[in-house]
């Protein structure tokens, strides 16, 4: 039914459904065609990456829209992508056959309605991908990425790392992409929730990949960037927590180290540890700079806040 309505609603709109391969030869045309019938009025466009294999020409074979990405990287896509792409609505779906392109409707419906302005295909909820995927490792590093999210904006996403989204148009024209590679995932949900969009997770059943066929997503190379991205995405969004908990720590420290100078100096009126004392007023002192990084910084921060909000403004006055 959710389908049905969607296809009135999108009469007249633009419908763009991004696919990003690097080496998807095996299943690309599937992908192609499977989304054809799913939105028939939608404009396909599979954004090759480099790939050694006819994945382009495949594409091109199966009425896809085809273009190039040299950089290397997953993020240095979609950054083009975003760029290039004008539509009122966007799907972005990996190459891989691992997402049903029967739950596009379901995903764009939020979206035109007015509910939301980022929707994730959620692979967790119903207990596909556990079932499909066994990489126990994956999963591991969803859990800890969802787990720091929830702890650091306090948003609880059901799956961030799924490649299976869609944006509106305000959405994807304000959204500033600085990854690379598969951290990509990781910041469009932190920017997401950072900047206050709509967000709606929408189930969706995860098959894994067919045989032949092999993920590009090193488990814990690309985890320890995603870490990294988390990072340093809270410094630059949030860099009066960032920088409040590391004066507190290096405060904390310094109390640590600086006590027992004290109280051996309340009780002789001698410094004899000159070392533990230099390390302790160093301490303080780090915590003293950090916490006045984190004022000026948030500043800066608020400010840029404030731009980005007239930017968006501005890009909803282009959609009257």
């Amino acid at each position: 039914m959710t389908g049905q309505v969607t296809e009135q609603a999108l009469r007249g709109a633009g419908v763009a459904v991004l696919i990003p391969c690097y080496n998807e030869a095996l299943t690309i045309g599937k992908v192609v065609d499977d989304f054809r019938a799913a939105l028939p009025e939608a404009d396909i466009y599979v954004y090759d990456n480099n790939s050694t294999d006819d994945t382009a020409a495949i594409a091109a074979e199966h009425g896809a829209l085809v273009r190039f990405e040299p950089r290397q990287g997953k993020g240095y896509v979609v950054r083009q992508m975003f760029r290039e792409i004008e539509a009122d609505y966007y799907v972005m779906v990996d190459g891989d056959d691992t997402y049903p392109a029967d739950a596009a409707p379901a995903l764009i419906a939020p979206l035109v309605y007015g509910r939301a302005d980022m929707t994730v295909g959620d692979r967790l909820s119903n207990g596909s991908y556990g079932e499909e995927n066994d990489r126990a490792f994956h999963g591991f590093g969803n859990d800890l990425v969802r787990w720091l999210i929830k702890v650091i904006y306090g948003y609880s996403f059901d799956d961030v790392m799924t490649g299976y989204r869609a944006f509106n148009r305000v959405f994807v024209k304000t959204m500033p992409v600085v990854s690379e590679g598969f951290q990509i995932e990781t910041e469009l949900s932190i920017h997401a929730v950072d900047k206050r969009w709509r967000i709606t997770d929408v189930p969706i059943d995860y098959r894994d990949r067919p045989e032949g066929s092999y993920s590009k997503l090193s488990t814990f190379g690309d985890g320890a960037k995603v870490l990294a991205a988390i990072a340093s995405l809270f410094k630059d969004y949030k860099p009066m927590a960032f920088f409040g908990w590391l004066a507190a720590l290096f405060f904390i420290l310094g109390l640590i180290a600086g006590i027992p100078v004290i109280a051996e100096f309340t009780m002789t009126h001698l410094v004899e540890r000159f070392p533990t004392a230099i390390l302790a007023m160093g301490l303080v002192t780090l915590g003293a700079l950090s916490f006045t990084a984190g004022l000026i910084l948030d500043t800066v921060a608020k400010n840029n806040r404030k731009q980005w909000e007239l930017t968006v403004y501005e890009v909803y006055d282009q959609q009257r």
